[in-house]
């Protein structure tokens, strides 16, 4: 036995001597304290969340994903969930701080503001927000600071990395059964059938089957963009879109047929990023209420226009809207039934 090991105990295994004694208040209001432990606490998840999108990030970088890799992603995924869902839980705490106590330090604080956060800044950045280094949220920080953020924008975010991993899909044609193809027949059985419709339903009025039509046709306008590749590509470059048509395409055909076993961990992956989407919004929501409820329309420490700033970063970051809009083009796969043969293929089988 080796009497020289040093024994390892759980203060000092956690660096409890730093890391609880890095308040420093820069006053002697109660509530100070309560707001710097709030933002450390914050910070330490950014960092478990940086933790996990890299581990996710390096798994779907590979040429080929195997179906336990896609398991330890939806896993990673599902952490980042728990965790955001704990980040707007803890604005209710800072919420026992009131506006008046907030007034007696706020002063204090100069220019310092989360909206310094570089590891927030670097979150976004590894999803897929795309910064100019010469915008105010990226050319305020430290230059070490600066240079991850660069790092970050140069390499693949987890965004671009789903696209690839969407493209790469191998069951868009299978045998004699092109899901594209048959889905595109589908939608256009379904707008003649509702033209039909409106042009024999004799209780409508002339006016009520053109505006009727006109709302068709705008439906179908909007699906030619599905259908069309000029259409689509035209919307990629005007940052209307995100994902190629092939991966949209792909994401359609999970979605749709989400209940056969080839596409159940794949669902749950597409699933896990819009939900992680829309807890950022959520997160974003609470922190704009809880901003209004502290300072009002005040301009924010970090000389942000406070509420209005957030209520902007909140519509204009998603990630994965084109996910989120597939909702739009979903039908039953009852309505666009597979084959026998591609069940099979798509299924789970057992060979002795």
């Amino acid at each position: 036995m080796n009497m020289n090991v040093k024994r390892i105990d759980y203060f000092n295994y956690l660096h409890l001597n730093e890391l609880l004694n890095a308040q420093f208040p820069k006053s002697s209001i109660h509530d100070e304290m309560l707001f710097i432990i709030t933002h450390q606490v914050y910070e330490l998840w950014f960092k478990q969340i940086l933790f996990e999108i890299d581990a996710v990030s390096l798994l779907l970088a590979q040429d080929e994903l195997l179906d336990t890799d896609i398991f330890k992603v939806v896993s990673g995924l599902q952490r980042i969930i728990k965790i955001q869902k704990l980040m707007i839980d803890q604005i209710k705490i800072l919420e026992t701080m009131t506006p008046m106590d907030f007034l007696e330090f706020r002063d204090l604080l100069g220019t310092a503001s989360g909206f310094e956060s570089h590891q927030f800044r670097l979150l976004e950045a590894k999803l897929g927000v795309k910064y100019e280094m010469s915008s105010p949220f990226i050319s305020r920080l430290s230059e070490p600071h600066q240079r991850l953020i660069a790092e970050a924008l140069s390499q693949s975010s987890l965004l671009t990395l789903i696209e690839r991993w969407l493209s790469r899909t191998p069951f868009l044609s299978i045998d004699d059964f092109t899901f594209w193809a048959d889905y595109q027949a589908e939608i256009q059985v379904r707008h003649e059938q509702e033209r039909l419709k409106i042009n024999t339903n004799e209780w409508l009025s002339p006016q009520e089957k053109l505006s009727s039509m006109q709302q068709l046709q705008s439906v179908e306008e909007h699906f030619n963009v599905l259908f069309d590749s000029t259409l689509y590509n035209e919307l990629i470059v005007k940052g209307e879109k995100k994902l190629s048509q092939r991966a949209t395409h792909a994401a359609l055909l999970i979605y749709i047929y989400r209940d056969q076993p080839a596409f159940h961990l794949p669902y749950m992956l597409l699933s896990s990023l819009v939900e992680i989407d829309d807890l950022l919004s959520s997160w974003r929501y609470a922190h704009i209420l809880m901003v209004q409820r502290m300072i009002g329309q005040r301009v924010g420490t970090g000389g942000s226009t406070g509420q209005q700033y957030l209520t902007h970063a909140m519509q204009s970051r998603k990630v994965f809207s084109d996910l989120t809009n597939l909702a739009s083009f979903l039908i039953r796969g009852s309505q666009l039934p597979l084959p026998d043969h591609v069940k099979i293929k798509l299924g789970l089988s057992y060979v002795q």
